[in-house]
């Protein structure tokens, strides 16, 4: 079950909650007091080596008769197209740059390289995905329609093609997010949003129309004019590049959002949700990867997803430096702060779509305490008090020791019966008296093993 009380399972108090949010508002102030030419500076100069790169690339594909040149200059294309996409499109459109009040690097005016329309774009993600961050049934990025990446979601028999439906959409993406944005269900209903929909799906159609034309059809013909590039060389140049993008923008976006530590959250989450409330979700809700300076431009600087998720419109450069005092504030509160190498992100998303391709029987842990699935209730019989100060070691327990406490208990489990058959009141009553002190399992806790991982 997805987490119904933030503030219950992040075992923090309401006056906890708004001093972690008036010292977030203070990294925000401090970062957009400091803004300047520097950073005016750093996303000209990236626009101009983005349209470098796009040049040099289909210079190269002028002579792809030559494998080697063909190869060059659809990687280079390819590499373009990502900056674009990630570094330039996705935070122009953030608003990032809007205080800079140049008319072309503005939210309101910024069209990006991919099939769908900005204005369509910046709706569904900014208003919608950013403002429900992972709450199921608002937050339509929770598996894009087409996956299972939670248990809250009931299985289906097409889930089965899990797997299959998440390389697809890998390698379609910049069509996935697309028809996202448009719901074309609504087509199908009677009613004003049917008319609405009816207009973003020609709006929509247009701009994809645009773009194909652009990719597979001026631009090879552009450079078949070379004696030594073919049209079809062309088509496939483009081809290549854009699938680059399309599976490098999905394992970014889906490192951020699916591995283990991403929670999930129910509807009644947002009910008289405070600010200090939302930006705890987007603590909760999203994930990191660690990245160098060349993996950061990559990624759009999205190695950095809670701190984008918290700071969704602070320029994407700034992130870095905001994530150190972050990271600092997670430690203070005795919060995860969700992070691991690329390609353990990466993998996370992988295993935990491939294991949700199945129904819940044939799963471990329990859905309240899975790696892909958390709730409040995974604490259902931690000792009263528990988010206070060790007595022992002296630190704050919070989240972070709480989610250790339990599964610490629960290693130290025989492996007995699936977790599906046992009921809660399995768990120790006194659990997690200190850290790293947890007491023996009572008799009744011996009857179920929920430690199946």
């Amino acid at each position: 079950m997805a987490i119904t009380d933030v503030p219950a399972f992040a075992h923090l108090t309401d006056s906890d909650i708004d001093t972690l949010a008036v010292e977030l508002d203070a990294i925000r102030q401090d970062v957009e007091d400091s803004l300047g030419e520097r950073d005016a500076r750093y996303i000209r100069r990236t626009i101009a080596a983005q349209r470098v790169l796009d040049v040099a690339g289909r210079l190269l594909l002028a002579g792809s008769a030559k494998r080697s040149a063909w190869w060059a200059g659809t990687v280079t294309l390819g590499l373009a197209k990502i900056i674009e996409n990630m570094e330039i499109g996705h935070n122009v459109m953030h608003g990032q740059w809007n205080w800079m009040n140049d008319p072309e690097i503005h939210s309101t005016t910024w069209e990006w390289d991919m099939s769908a329309a900005s204005k369509h774009w910046i709706s569904a993600h900014n208003f919608q995905h950013h403002k429900y961050t992972n709450i199921l049934g608002m937050d339509d990025d929770v598996g894009y329609f087409v996956l299972r990446v939670t248990r809250d979601q009931p299985w289906e028999r097409f889930n089965i093609g899990n797997l299959v439906f998440n390389a697809l959409l890998a390698l379609g993406f910049e069509w996935g997010i697309g028809l996202q944005t448009v719901d074309l269900e609504k087509l199908l209903e009677a009613g004003p949003e049917r008319d609405i929909a009816a207009e973003r799906t020609r709006e929509f159609l247009l701009k994809a129309g645009r773009q194909v034309f652009k990719d597979y059809v001026a631009f090879p013909a552009l450079t078949s004019l070379s004696p030594a590039a073919t049209y079809k060389s062309g088509v496939k140049a483009n081809m290549v590049a854009n699938l680059i993008r399309n599976i490098w923008a999905n394992a970014v976006i889906f490192c951020g959002h699916f591995p283990d530590g991403a929670e999930k959250f129910t509807k009644t989450d947002m009910v008289g949700e405070t600010k200090g409330q939302w930006y705890l979700r987007q603590m909760l809700g999203s994930a990191n990867f660690g990245a160098g300076p060349v993996l950061r431009f990559l990624s759009g600087n999205l190695c950095y997803q809670i701190e984008h998720h918290l700071f969704p419109d602070l320029p994407s450069n700034r992130l870095h430096e905001v994530s150190v005092r972050v990271r600092a504030l997670c430690e203070k509160y005795d919060l995860p702060y969700t992070t691991g190498s690329f390609s353990r992100q990466y993998g996370k998303t992988w295993r935990t779509i491939a294991k949700l391709s199945l129904p819940n029987r044939y799963l471990r842990d329990s859905a309240d305490d899975a790696p892909e699935t958390r709730s409040e209730r995974m604490f259902a019989h931690l000792e009263p008090g528990f988010a206070a100060t060790d007595r022992v070691t002296g630190r704050r327990r919070g989240l972070k020791t709480a989610i250790a406490a339990v599964h610490d208990w629960r290693r130290a489990q025989p492996r007995r019966r699936s977790p599906e058959s046992c009921s809660r009141g399995d768990y120790p009553a006194a659990l997690g008296r200190s850290a790293g002190q947890l007491p023996a399992a009572s008799a009744a806790s011996s009857k179920c093993h929920s430690s199946l991982a």
